[in-house]
């Protein structure tokens, strides 16, 4: 399994939310190039990289942030955050974005998704967002009806890359990672699935990579690397 480490901008900074709450956001890095580096020389191999502004917004605002991480790391990026188009999506991945993330758009235009599937093999994921198990898009402040496996299970056989399942009332409260959802997640699919959401010890780390046949690609850890609880290096081993 991989470790994704969380590196969330809002006006340019890294910062972590309380449940998606753009109110409740804590600043760790002013410097998001910094923060990237920091992560790979602990061992990372991917980062996890999401515009929280572009994803109220609908299109990419903290571009120039995004551009510096690219820049500054040796390992692969996926993004995700106001990436709604297939013009979008392309911008990205030739701007060396490694896979692109698409939540809302999931949602509302899954045959776009498909499509993107056939145009970039292997550089499209799927972001389901949950909150009590109904599907939220739009950087979160919207709730559908739609259950996430039922979304989940429109994009089998299209050749998306990872399914990342995000348990929102578990997000940056570090009240624990939401395995039992995610091992189910996973079983009824063949798509990779990436956890997130809640991670506050590296023992829920050790517990996940027991699930390894289940379909878990790795999991993605933001404010308990930020804020020491977990050590990065520690985090990549425990799912190695």
């Amino acid at each position: 399994m991989i470790l994704f480490p969380a590196i969330d901008l809002k006006d340019g900074k890294c910062v972590r939310l309380l449940r998606g709450d753009m109110k409740k956001a804590t600043r760790f890095n002013d410097d998001p190039a910094d923060q990237a580096r920091q992560f790979v020389s602990a061992g990372c191999q991917w980062l996890h990289v999401v515009d929280l502004d572009g994803a109220i917004a609908g299109e990419s605002v903290n571009q120039a942030a995004v551009d510096g991480i690219v820049a500054a790391a040796s390992v692969p990026v996926q993004l995700g955050g106001g990436i709604r188009d297939e013009a979008a999506i392309e911008r990205w991945l030739e701007r060396g974005v490694a896979r692109v993330i698409l939540g809302t758009v999931a949602l509302r235009n899954p045959a776009l998704v498909k499509s993107a599937c056939k145009h970039w093999p292997g550089r499209v994921a799927v972001g389901i967002d949950a909150r009590g198990g109904k599907v939220a898009v739009e950087g979160w402040a919207s709730t559908s009806e739609v259950r996430a496996l039922d979304l989940a299970l429109k994009f089998e056989d299209s050749g998306v890359a990872a399914i990342i399942y995000t348990d929102i009332d578990r997000d940056g409260a570090l009240t624990g990672l939401n395995i039992e959802a995610t091992v189910d997640l996973a079983f009824a699919l063949t798509t990779p699935v990436i956890a997130s959401g809640g991670v506050s010890a590296l023992s829920e780390l050790v517990e996940l990579r027991r699930h390894d046949k289940a379909g878990i690609a790795g999991s993605i850890v933001g404010r308990a690397l930020y804020d020491g609880r977990i050590g990065v290096a520690e985090a990549v081993a425990a799912l190695a």
